[in-house]
């Protein structure tokens, strides 16, 4: 198991309401009061574009160069005590 360390700057009351949080998933499942987890990430879409023609027995050559096709938002929605997720991608316009 792969532990962390809380940083010596973040008080005791921090810790102890983060424990009070993590306490909620040790909880039996209750349907009247499911927990919820939500999350939301930006994705940005990006296409490679590599024109680096190789020829057998040269060096790998990488190019950094891609073509952006807009960026995504993904919303998740968990509910870990059910074991039931919602995942929905809004797309953004391109900039």
């Amino acid at each position: 198991m792969q532990g962390w360390i809380i940083h010596s700057t973040i008080g005791g009351e921090f810790v102890a309401h983060m424990e009070n949080v993590l306490d909620i998933y040790k909880k039996p499942y209750d349907e009247d009061y499911p927990v919820v987890c939500m999350d939301e990430s930006p994705k940005q879409l990006i296409e490679d574009c590599n024109s680096t023609c190789m020829k057998p027995g040269q060096e790998t050559r990488v190019d950094y160069e891609y073509v952006r096709h807009g960026v995504v938002n993904i919303f998740m929605a968990n509910e870990p005590l059910k074991g039931k997720r919602m995942v929905e991608v809004a797309n953004s316009v391109l900039s």
